[in-house]
């Protein structure tokens, strides 16, 4: 080692030496330059030589800057002696702080800068080039001051450019004294003494030296009187907005990014969303929206959450501006009530829930993002980052503009007239606030129900910051806030009339938490009331609230043995009752509640189903509660959370699960654990935020199904009695000595012969009386209902009792003869008609009701004995609650049975409830689609040809767009008769009962690929080119829109599992066979599969960003599994361009789909393409070039993070 460094030391002694005597002579530097070679190869020395170019650049920094020398200099960087970039770097850190006391060497820095620095192919290919690159981070920090660790040559090259640029950057500030106005420090010196090493990240960095060009750009007296160069080019360097353009995309795609904000919105005065323009593209909003309304199943994730994620991945697909897509959202939501003006009845969620939608929800979501971009805003700010190219509130000004665009559209302003005076109220609150007028003036008397959208801005007070003690005009409120006790003509006041501020609320909450046992009773019966529906400004403290209170804290003198929730009886009583109708179940499932409200009612029934039968409550009306009556209430309201009912076989799709089918006890309170912690692992999101604060009111540790020791048994019970019912039961068990009893206690006033029921055949002993004659159907039903009646909870228990046997299916049917079992027959024709009717828009055949015409209807005997139960129940209050969860379990038992048993069930039923009339047949409609698939496909190209207005029956309005696919509500007391019902609606309110939805991959597919082909030459209004096919704008606009449609029932139908199916099977398998070419191709059969590739691509876009979100910040679980999955297609992908694949579409196809997708995760979802890994990215870029898409290459690397800057620059320097 000694003797290496004495050689080393000798070598640049000699070489010095040479050159000092070179410039003393004069000498020629070619000359020179060849001496200096011929030394070093002598020395064994690898040219270009780093030790030579420090040693060259030393010799001449100062002692030594004389021309000569610095000929000498450039002759060894022409001839490649010493390396061009290692020169220029050495030499930028010693002469630029000095180019005011030597403005001759810095002149001559500038030119060789000129001459050698943009020459990268020449220079990256020498020798030692990765060890000059490693040299150069170490001379210049790069690697330290830009906050990265990165080895590759070409990353260091990217880092190597941006510092040279932003030394002569500050120094051209500094010269004309407006480096002082910047925010930070210089990172490199620009005069003497002034280095100073800053460590920070690259995103700071980039953000301090834009500020720094946009300064200069502004006030440099040099840049402003320069001939040879203008501002524009600085800019020009620094802007974002360059577009990607696909060689065949160039033509639609980035004109189709570009939001057009100046059109309007919609084309349709009364705002239906008729046709297909631009603005039909947010369809997947009102689809969702519309689907929330399905009181069948309630959702374990926030509304919230959802619509937000949506949201964002619209505006990020369609480029579209906030202001674009805040008026898309709310015009929805306006849309989803106007359907429901004049609502039919039934057991299902009404105008209530829409209108929590629209006033609740939506202000919530919009109030979120315009929360999140502001609380960014700042984090930039305090992290110093600067901000100028980002105008803080821009989505709270974009939001006031599409709130005051709305007044253009007075048809969907007009409230439905059942809530007029509520929205009258509503508006009031809002204007009182906006305008600053003493709420007791006469000019709120005549406030029009028009300004009902301002409310939308304002109500929640998290725009505006609308204050909490606003003062009312209801006395009743009024006086609660002064102290007045509550009287029961108060209660009723303050229970019927919502509360308008979140101080009156909270008072309420106060009272049921320290009151006495009657004021909780009071403020538990104010809390359930009106605020509670239409309280729409407060709505989600009063759901927050009643949740917490289903979970009392223990007071702190409590001392018992027994649970404190027993003292709790008879508000928890209240609460439960108050909570049960649909509307409210559904309110609480919008706001995201349902996994704690799951949480605290499995508390309750694991106390109270433990209590002895009597104990009891007596309350100040004289009302008799018993522990049995909460329990029974509590068990009901918990079962509606999950589809309880239904076989476990249905919860497996794919190799991941359904979103729907994950609503099981162990899923909702996982869900709940996870709000936990969702505080501090998501600081920034105030949904989370609040979710988190409701859960840990209740308990702040994980709560697990183990915790309810009782109710885990009856849980594990039930899941075997519906997924494999028992066929007997052994004589001398406890359990046949429990059923033994059971039964025998049931139908004591009807055993014959002193004979016991049971004895016929153990378990299922009153259904096999029945059918062998020895027990009537009345007696049976009588006996059921008696049980139930004793104790209501053990509905459940028959609920799933009859299910188990029907899907046994071996019981035979009985005749529903009048006689025996109740008679459909007086309007079973009748309800064939109507179904004939709702289902005439898609041409979908209705089956006969009768075969033959005369023979009785029939039923499996377990399905006769539960519709007959069920019948038997009045349509009271008091009912209404246990019929709700009686109710979907026998449409979905019927359902499943062949036809027409359903339509039996309906006839039935509708002579029980003529008022529910329209519901009944409706649902009878629906289960003709869950006995084909061919009926679902046919149903889905319905949906397809009303959204494009293609084909279309003359049911349907032949200008598509979202008013022909949702429609305008239905019912008998619509247009004089009950009406054919929009394909979509029937849709929505299918396709849960599916049990198998992955054969719908394939047909989406192909119903999107006939729809391309119908644009281009088929049916349907558009504009047409003079060859007498669409335009390729016109056609893209609507290929667009059927693709949004088929991601939506995608994304709705099978959720996470449907959609990475689709990505990572379907797709591929598709490419990769062989499709025929239609005969109308022809001469323009090229347009046809261009977008054919351009529809796809857009599906999987939409299709994953509806699952995954489109940043790296979405809170979905399903985020997380985004790199495998769509590293795997990319996969796909990328061996199809290296030839390892052979495809079976056409090439034009894959082509359009290729590029077309790669474009819009460079546009939309570039934190997609960071998830990739490097080498992939470089395969796809390789495949790209073959194609002449270097600019598509470039800007997938460009988006790909620092990992991926190396191969960027090294493309860049490919492509020169």
């Amino acid at each position: 080692m000694e003797v290496a460094t004495q050689l080393n030391g000798t070598v640049w002694d000699s070489i010095l030496g040479q050159t000092k005597v070179a410039q003393e002579k004069g000498s020629d530097p070619l000359l020179w330059s060849i001496q200096v070679s011929s030394n070093l190869s002598s020395f064994g020395i690898t040219l270009p030589s780093l030790e030579l170019a420090n040693h060259l650049v030393s010799h001449i920094l100062w002692e030594n800057n004389v021309p000569i020398a610095w000929k000498f200099l450039e002759k060894a960087l022409v001839l490649k002696i010493v390396p061009p970039f290692l020169v220029l770097g050495l030499l930028s850190t010693r002469v630029i702080p000095y180019r005011r006391s030597c403005p001759a060497a810095f002149r001559l820095y500038m030119e060789l800068l000129k001459r050698h620095a943009f020459s990268l192919k020449e220079s990256t290919n020498l020798p030692n080039y990765q060890k000059t690159m490693s040299t150069l981070d170490k001379v210049l920090h790069l690697s330290q001051i830009f906050g990265v660790q990165v080895k590759e040559a070409g990353a260091l090259l990217v880092l190597f450019v941006f510092s040279i640029v932003w030394q002569l950057v500050d120094s051209a500030l500094d010269d004309e004294g407006l480096l002082q106005l910047t925010e930070n420090d210089p990172r490199w010196p620009v005069k003497p003494q002034d280095m100073d090493v800053d460590v920070h990240n690259m995103c700071a960095h980039w953000e301090s030296f834009i500020q720094r060009m946009q300064l200069l750009v502004e006030n440099s007296s040099a840049l402003r009187n320069s001939k040879s160069i203008t501002p524009e080019i600085f800019l020009q360097l620094i802007s974002d907005t360059h577009k990607i353009k696909s060689q065949h995309f160039q033509a639609s795609l980035p004109q189709e990014f570009h939001p057009v904000v100046q059109s309007r919105p919609l084309v349709n005065s009364a705002g239906l969303c008729l046709g297909t323009s631009r603005s039909a593209l947010w369809l997947p909003l009102d689809m969702l929206l519309e689907d929330a309304m399905d009181g069948s199943q309630v959702n374990a994730t926030s509304a919230v959450e959802i619509i937000t994620g949506l949201v964002k991945s619209l505006q990020a697909i369609n480029a579209s501006s906030w202001h674009e897509i805040f008026l898309g959202l709310w015009m929805a939501a306006l849309r989803l009530v106007q359907r429901e003006r004049d609502p039919i009845e039934g057991p299902v969620p009404r105008l209530d829930t829409r209108l929590s939608m629209l006033l609740s929800i939506t202000t919530l979501v919009v109030a979120d993002l315009v929360e999140e971009e502001e609380s960014v805003a700042i984090d930039e700010i305090e992290y110093g980052l600067g901000i100028k190219h980002q105008v803080p509130g821009k989505r709270r000004m974009d939001l006031i503009f599409s709130i005051q665009n709305l007044h253009g559209y007075q048809s969907l302003l007009t409230p439905p007239q059942s809530v007029i005076p509520a929205a009258n109220q509503a508006a009031t609150k809002a204007m009182m606030f906006v305008s600053g007028i003493n709420v007791g003036t006469p000019y709120f008397e005549c406030i029009s129900t028009m300004d009902m959208p301002i409310n939308c801005c304002y109500v929640n007070g998290h725009i505006n910051q609308l204050p909490h003690n606003v003062p009312s005009q209801v006395p009743g409120w009024s006086s609660l806030m002064k102290g007045a006790s509550l009287t029961p003509g108060m209660i009723d006041a303050l229970a019927s009339t919502p509360a308008s501020s979140f101080a009156e609320i909270e008072k309420v909450f106060e009272i049921a938490v320290k009151g006495s046992s009657d004021e909780r009773i009071a403020a538990a019966t104010i809390l359930c009331g009106a605020s509670l529906i239409r309280g729409w400004n407060i709505q989600e403290h009063t759901v927050y609230f009643i949740t917490r209170l289903l979970s009392p804290p223990v007071p702190i003198d409590y001392t018992d043995n027994e649970s404190h929730l027993i003292s709790y009886a008879p508000m928890l009583n209240v609460l439960l009752v108050g909570i049960a109708p649909v509307d409210c179940v559904q309110i609480f499932s919008l706001h995201g509640v349902v996994p704690e409200l799951a949480c605290s009612l499995m508390t309750i029934c694991e106390v109270f189903g433990s209590c002895v039968p009597n104990i009891s409550w007596a309350i100040t009306t004289g009302e008799q509660i018993s522990a049995h009556a909460v329990f029974s209430n509590a068990f009901a309201l918990l079962l509606k959370l999950w589809r309880f009912n239904h076989p476990p076989i249905e919860y497996g799709v794919g190799d991941v699960p359904p979103v729907g089918s994950q609503l099981t006890p162990e899923y909702l309170l996982l869900v709940r654990n996870s709000h936990l912690v969702s505080s501090g692992s998501f600081p920034k999101d105030p949904n989370r935020r609040r979710l988190a604060q409701v859960a840990s009111s209740s308990s702040p540790g994980p709560i697990f199904v183990d915790s309810f020791p009782k109710l885990k048994v009856w849980y594990r019970q039930h899941l075997a009695c519906i997924a494999s019912p028992l066929t007997g039961l052994v004589n001398g068990t406890p359990v046949h000595h429990t059923v033994d009893t059971l039964l025998n206690m049931m139908f004591r006033k009807i055993n014959r012969g002193n004979q016991s029921v049971t004895t016929v055949t153990s378990g299922n002993a009153a259904l096999t009386a029945c059918a062998h004659g020895r027990l009537s159907p009345r007696e049976l039903c009588t006996g059921l209902k008696d049980l139930a009646d004793y104790l209501p909870a053990t509905l459940a228990t028959i609920v799933s009792y009859f299910s188990a046997e029907v899907t046994r299916g071996v019981w035979k049917s009985v005749f529903m003869n009048g006689t025996d079992w109740p008679s459909p027959a007086a309007n079973l024709s009748n309800v064939e008609e109507q179904i004939k009717k709702i289902l005439a828009a898609t041409g979908v055949d209705v089956p006969s009701l009768a075969a033959g015409g005369s023979s009785p209807a029939t039923l499996p005997l377990p399905l006769a004995a539960f519709v007959s139960l069920t019948i038997t129940y009045k349509l009271d209050k008091a009912s209404q609650r246990f019929l709700d969860l009686a109710g979907p379990a026998l449409e979905s038992l019927a359902a499943g049975c062949p036809w027409p048993c359903m339509p039996i069930v309906a006839s039935l039923w509708t002579q029980k409830a003529k008022r529910w009339s329209d519901f009944l047949v409706f649902s009878a409609s629906r289960t003709v689609f869950l006995h084909s698939n061919d009926a679902v496909v046919q149903l889905l190209k319905s949906c397809f040809s009303a959204t494009l207005g293609l084909n279309v029956s003359r049911c349907i309005s032949s200008n598509g767009g979202v008013g022909a696919l949702l429609g305008h509500g239905f019912g008998s007391h619509c247009n004089g008769g009950i009406s054919p019902v929009a394909p979509g609606i029937l849709y929505l309110r299918v396709y849960r009962s599916i049990r198998d939805v992955m054969f719908l991959r394939e047909e989406i597919v192909s119903l999107l690929m006939q729809t391309v082909e119908d644009v281009v030459y088929g049916g349907g209004p558009t504009k047409k080119s003079k060859y007498g096919h669409a335009s390729f704008a016109t056609a893209l606009t609507k290929v667009k829109l059927a693709a949004s449609l088929g991601a939506s029932v995608i994304f709705l139908t099978g959720g996470l599992g449907l959609v990475q199916s689709l990505i990572k099977e379907t797709l591929p398998s598709w490419f990769m066979s062989i499709h025929h070419r239609s005969e109308k191709d022809g001469n323009n059969g090229g347009m046809v599969l261009m977008l054919r590739g351009y529809a796809l691509a857009y599906l999987a876009a939409l299709c994953g960003a509806f699952i995954w979100g489109v940043d790296s910040s979405s809170l979905a679980s399903a985020s997380k599994r985004r790199p495998k999955i769509l590293g795997c297609h990319m996969e796909f992908v990328a061996s199809a361009l290296d030839g390892k694949i052979s495809l079976g579409c056409d090439a034009a196809t894959w082509h359009a789909y290729v590029s077309g997708f790669l474009s819009l995760m460079v546009k939309c979802t570039p934190s997609w393409i960071m998830e990739l890994n490097v080498e992939l990215l470089r395969r796809l870029c390789k495949g790209l070039r073959q194609w002449n898409e270097e600019e598509l290459a470039f800007a997938l690397l460009g988006v790909g993070g620092i990992e991926t800057m190396g191969s960027a620059a090294e493309l860049v320097i490919e492509t020169e």
